[in-house]
């Protein structure tokens, strides 16, 4: 068993436990729930840097990256320097997140935020958006196509963007579908950790082009963004390389100034 199939199998888990104590009703009647939503892709479609920073303390293929930032300075930090749209980890047991850090964002902070998790029930999707999420992020490794249909069309009900994430063209082919927004590749193999950007060149000309494309993990230089951007991809989700610095949000202006010179 990988450290994937181990994630998934406490995540069920720990809904099913969550479930039992906090109610549909209660989410639905959560101040934020009516919120209305701020769409990531269009302002990928419009923007000249494509970044989507995130907030990440740690994560299983390098334990803590770091534990110091407050989750309001590191996203203050992120929308100051003129990111897209930030991507809050929400995973507690293996990347020391919650949904108070998305809740805390969002008090924040008003661009587009995803909510990263490991998302296998509606119960989740609810989550997100009673916590300020505007995207929600579905993985292809650990769902069926059907579930794909399933909770994306969910999300989208609730006025929730969906970026799917592939890592391979088996992934992919199962997953094209009209209720996604957005289709990233992580060029991150999950069950291995091996990192290459060729998997983001290999899969970009596949990915129709109605979805906007974003490459994720790995990309730690402007050189990478530019070896990318001619494979059409318009979003760039960028964590560890500004969270394991003294001042993330100060790292994310200055890569982002010198990706637009």
């Amino acid at each position: 068993m990988d450290i994937l199939d181990k994630i998934i199998i406490d995540k069920k888990r720990e809904v099913a436990l969550k479930k039992s104590i906090i109610s549909v009703a209660h989410l639905e009647n959560s101040a934020l729930f009516g919120n209305r939503t701020i769409s990531l892709s269009k302002v990928l479609r419009n923007s000249p840097s494509g970044i989507i920073a995130e907030h990440k303390r740690r994560s299983p293929s390098k334990s803590i990256i770091n534990q110091d930032f407050s989750v309001e300075e590191v996203v203050k930090g992120y929308e100051s320097a003129g990111a897209c749209g930030i991507s809050v980890l929400t995973d507690g047991k293996y990347f020391g997140g919650s949904l108070d850090d998305l809740l805390l964002a969002r008090a924040s902070v008003n661009v587009p935020l995803l909510r990263k998790e490991f998302i296998v029930d509606e119960y989740q999707i609810l989550e997100a958006k009673a916590h300020g999420a505007d995207v929600i992020l579905l993985i292809a490794a650990v769902l069926t196509r059907s579930e794909i249909k399933q909770l994306s069309e969910f999300a989208q009900s609730l006025a929730l963007e969906v970026l799917l994430e592939v890592h391979n063209k088996e992934e992919l082919d199962k997953s094209i579908m009209l209720s996604l927004d957005m289709i990233g590749v992580n060029n991150r193999n999950l069950k291995t950790f091996e990192v290459s950007l060729d998997f983001s060149k290999e899969l970009a000309g596949h990915i129709p082009d109605e979805f906007v494309k974003i490459s994720e993990s790995g990309i730690s230089s402007i050189e990478a963004i530019r070896e990318l951007n001619p494979f059409g991809y318009q979003g760039f989700l960028i964590g560890e390389n500004f969270m394991k610095t003294d001042n993330a949000g100060l790292a994310a202006k200055e890569f982002i100034s010198k990706l637009l010179l």
